[in-house]
């Protein structure tokens, strides 16, 4: 079976081997942000729809998890804001009905968690990573680059509320772009913010491939390590980058260029990561993407030294 909306398993540096559930088309969120690795977003109104039909993400997922692969968890993320989707509910019910053994996990921007719906239906979820990067209005409009109307009071008041009666983990992302969110007076606003949260734990990102914005630079090691101390006594811990191993259980495609684009189609990665994600050796992934860019399928970039492969900017 070819699948449109599943991609991975990916090796993930915070889910270990994680199968993803891209809920909504490509490039399609109600923020913008400058970071982010998909490229330029397709800015949407926060009101949700069944951008993908549940019926086709629950044939996916049951074709592929009847497989018992070994998995940590599956993933709703992909390359738009997964709460979107109005089915995602329906779709989660059925993976912790049809599969119980199966973790599952939301990425999400925590735009939407003001709506008692999405609260609703997020409950289920074993572990749940919101992203918060601004506490004022000014530096939120600058990182993130909302739908106009969407506020980051919103996005803290909804999570705080979300967090007292979730049962599940939630760890808290914050990407720091230096210059922007980083200085004293917004990360006091930071602070003051996280502390109404009920999470596990606070996770400190910045930039390891390509983002939406060439301006976006990446956080030093000191400057990270100074925030960290700063978000203190919160549990504070700085995101690492790691090679990972050979999956067990690889995707199948028709062939393995197609399995590279599909993988691309998600987010930049380099060699070493391809090869990762395709279960095959660095030999035979290396001849296959000097193909795919001569022929201007994907293209190259340089972030901190390490190039990265991405699927061609249309």
């Amino acid at each position: 079976m070819h699948y449109n909306h599943l991609f991975g398993p990916v090796q993930s540096r915070r889910l270990g081997v994680s199968l993803g559930v891209d809920l909504i088309p490509f490039k399609t969120c109600n923020c913008n942000c400058v970071y982010c690795e998909c490229g330029g977003a397709k800015v949407v109104p926060h009101e949700r729809h069944e951008y993908i039909p549940a019926k086709s993400l629950i044939a996916e997922l049951d074709h592929y998890l009847a497989t018992r692969p070994s998995l940590d968890y599956v993933t709703f993320a992909g390359s738009g804001e997964p709460t979107l989707n109005s089915a995602l509910g329906t779709v989660l019910r059925f993976v912790n009905d049809r599969f119980p053994d199966c973790r599952t996990a939301l990425l999400t921007n925590g735009t939407l968690f003001h709506m008692a719906e999405v609260r609703e239906e997020a409950m289920p979820f074993d572990l749940i990573l919101p992203s918060i990067d601004a506490a004022s209005e000014e530096v939120f409009n600058i990182v993130n680059r909302p739908y106009p109307g969407l506020t980051a009071r919103q996005i803290i008041d909804g999570l705080a509320t979300f967090s007292h009666v979730y049962r599940g983990q939630i760890w808290v992302e914050v990407f720091i772009v230096p210059g922007i969110n980083d200085t004293p007076e917004e990360l006091i606003r930071l602070k003051d913010a996280l502390q109404k949260i009920r999470f596990a734990r606070v996770q400190l990102n910045s930039l390891d491939r390509p983002g939406a914005c060439e301006w976006v630079k990446t956080a030093s090691a000191d400057s990270l390590s100074e925030i960290a101390d700063f978000l203190k006594p919160l549990p504070v811990e700085i995101i690492s980058r790691s090679a990972g191993n050979t999956l067990s259980t690889p995707p199948q495609y028709e062939n393995l260029s197609a399995t590279i684009e599909h993988q691309l189609l998600r987010r930049p990665a380099t060699l070493e990561e391809i090869a990762v994600l395709c279960s095959v050796t660095i030999n035979a992934v290396n001849p296959i993407l000097k193909d795919l860019v001569a022929e201007n399928r994907i293209e190259k970039s340089v972030v901190n030294g390490r190039e990265f492969f991405a699927v061609t900017s249309k």
